[in-house]
Formats: C-alpha cells, sequence, structure tokens
C-alpha cells in the first residue's frame, strides 16, 4: 500500500470544552446557536449526574467529573473548559471545580455558570437581583446564599420546586417566561437571573428584557459569554 500524500492545517480559532450533565438536554444545543462553527471550536463532554438532583447526586458528580474533563481533547490545549451545572458549581465550590478540571485537562482557563453570572452582575452594577430557578429547596437557597456572599442581593426568588431533570429540559419557556414575570412585578429588582443550564431560556431572554426594562440573564448566556471573554484574553 502507497501512503498518499495530504497537508496539516493548523485552525486558530478559540478552542472551548464544555463538561455537560448526562441528564442536561439543553445547553448543548444553545451552544451550538451560540458558537458558529466560524466562530469557535467547541468540544462537549458528558459527566455522569443523577436523574434526579439532590445534594447526594450532586457529591456523586464531584467524584467523577476529573474523568469527563480527561476526556476532553488534548493534543492541542483548549482557551477554557466550562463546566455547565449551576447548582454543581454552588454545592462543590468554584474554586474545587477549577482544581479538579485543570488537574486532568489541557486548558488555560476554566469556568462554570455561577461564577459567570456573578461576573456578569458586577460588570453590569446589579446590586439586586430576583433568581428563577427549577430547584427543590436544598438546591435553591445554596445558589441565593453564594449571590449574596458576593454581594448581590436576591430580594425575591421563584422555583419550580422540580428535581427529576427530564422534566426540567421540557418547561416550557412561557412558563419561565411568567415566572419572571411575576418576580419582576412583586419586587423591586435591577435583574432576573434565569439558573439552571437545562432550562430552555435563549429565546425568553431579549424579549423578557424589552418587556420588563430589565436585564435578563440565565446560566447558559452567561456561560457562553464569560468563556467567549476568556478566550479572547489568550
Amino acid at each position: 500500500m502507497t501512503a498518499f500524500p495530504y497537508t496539516l492545517e493548523v485552525n486558530d480559532l478559540p478552542r472551548l470544552g464544555l463538561i455537560v450533565l448526562r441528564v442536561d438536554e439543553t445547553i448543548e444545543q444553545d451552544f451550538r446557536r451560540l458558537f458558529s462553527p466560524d466562530i469557535a471550536r467547541m468540544y462537549v463532554t458528558r459527566v455522569p449526574s443523577g436523574a434526579e438532583l439532590t445534594p447526594d447526586s450532586i457529591a456523586e458528580m464531584e467524584r467523577t467529573l476529573p474523568a469527563a474533563a480527561s476526556l476532553l481533547p488534548c493534543e492541542h490545549p483548549l482557551d477554557v473548559v466550562g463546566y455547565a451545572c449551576t447548582s454543581g458549581t454552588t454545592l462543590i465550590g468554584a474554586d474545587k471545580v477549577r482544581e479538579l478540571v485543570m488537574g486532568v485537562a489541557q486548558t488555560r482557563a476554566v469556568t462554570n455558570p455561577l461564577t459567570a453570572a456573578l461576573n456578569q452582575c458586577h460588570s453590569l452594577g446589579l446590586e439586586r437581583v430576583g433568581i428563577v430557578s427549577p430547584y427543590i429547596a436544598s438546591i435553591a437557597e445554596p445558589i441565593r446564599a453564594a449571590f449574596e456572599a458576593a454581594g448581590i442581593l436576591v430580594p425575591d426568588t421563584l422555583s419550580f420546586g422540580e428535581e427529576v431533570e427530564a422534566k426540567v429540559a421540557r418547561i416550557a419557556p412561557s412558563s419561565i417566561a411568567a415566572a419572571a414575570r411575576v418576580l419582576a412585578n412583586r419586587s423591586k429588582l435591577d435583574a432576573v437571573f434565569l439558573s439552571c443550564t437545562n432550562l430552555r431560556t435563549l429565546d425568553v431572554l431579549a424579549p423578557l428584557a424589552e418587556e420588563l426594562g430589565l436585564p435578563v440573564l440565565s446560566s447558559n448566556q452567561c456561560l457562553a459569554a464569560h468563556m467567549a471573554a476568556l478566550a479572547k484574553r489568550g
């Protein structure tokens, strides 16, 4: 057999890694829309996660996170890796997530939806943020505490009280928008944050912001923006 000659090409687009929960059906679809192939090269790995999101299932995810991160391409360093779980980051800790990922993945930077959301809130000068989430109380309250620990007051929250991830991915965007309206109308807020990477929020962000006259942020939108900013710093 004669080997056919070939030419190697170098692609200079940003290289993004994304660690997605096995049960998450939303963020990968959103990121494919936010990062078209002519903007960045995106590589996705999945981390085992329970069908129900609880403190115990998140603790188990911490154990398996390094194995998932190690499956990202390693021939050339990635510009940034995003761990795509708001509640997981809150309970595991952003510093611990970064340590676990950096220990096995070839990347310059690591971020997550919580860090990204706090970064965007500070950049916009937001002081009072209401949170809409799908979570049960044991998951929702630590997220509220994390915002307030970062100096952002959370005067009000609304939750769908759902812990089954397959149902979270199917909550209608109209229901998410309705919850945001209630929150904005009953409390004095600078912005609304739609928390959870599995919620289908992407198409309601701009219309809601225009309707409410407030910034409306989401886990997926904040994470994408932070990853894009970090990639540009390379």
